[in-house]
């Protein structure tokens, strides 16, 4: 079946197969969270991103081949209150921001900083550190040797604009600058990009409204 990225809390995952890389996509919680479980297509090693909520569904979902690590995308709760449950039932190693990491219930194996690689067997994240809606978010991106780039982006960027900053002027131009310098200018109008809640969109679909979210101010 085709991947649309459209999933509903209670449905089943959305799955994009790519050359290097499986992507399962799967709505969790009651705030609709997305949980992104990643498979090595040449090794079987998986990476989740978000331990958002329902653990049961996630370990589901991961199966009895486990995962090496859960990279959660920033410190707010709803992106990690499974957290505890799937590290207890996988032993997976906890990856988040430095400057997130005190911030989430759950020890923390691995502070990461901007430009730090995660490993998902075989094939490479790329940490992207977006100040704004947390000051230690994150996007990872993957960098498709074989088609358009792809990338996570938790709660900094969605269709429509970017991640919320709690109408401060300060902390909007941080995540606005930040997102635009550091994912619009750099990748390609086709760079497929997963949110951490709702539907995914493509760079190219958003960057006609660039001026307009600056102007608006969220």
């Amino acid at each position: 079946m085709t991947y649309t990225g459209h999933v509903s809390v209670g449905g089943r995952a959305d799955v994009r197969e790519l050359p290097g890389l499986t992507i399962s996509k799967l709505a969790v919680g009651g705030f609709d969270n997305n949980c992104y479980l990643l498979r090595c297509t040449r090794s079987g090693r998986q990476v989740l991103i978000d331990a958002a909520a329902e653990p049961d569904r996630l370990l589901e979902l991961i199966g009895d081949d486990g995962i090496d690590a859960v990279v959660t995308t920033h410190a707010h709760r709803d992106h990690w209150a499974a957290l505890a449950d799937v590290v207890a039932a996988t032993g997976a190693r906890v990856i988040a921001h430095v400057d997130d990491a005190d911030d989430i219930a759950v020890p923390v194996d691995e502070r990461i900083v901007d430009g730090a690689r995660v490993r998902v067997g075989q094939a490479e994240l790329e940490a992207i550190h977006l100040v704004g809606h947390t000051v230690g978010s994150v996007a990872l991106l993957y960098d498709d040797p074989s088609g358009p780039p792809h990338i996570f982006t938790g709660d900094c960027l969605f269709p429509g604009g970017v991640g919320n900053t709690w109408q401060d002027p300060v902390r909007f131009a941080s995540l606005y600058d930040g997102v635009v310098r550091r994912i619009f200018d750099r990748l390609p109008d086709e760079t497929w990009v997963y949110p951490g809640h709702g539907a995914d969109t493509t760079l190219g679909a958003e960057r006609p409204a660039l001026d307009e979210w600056r102007s608006r101010g969220w």
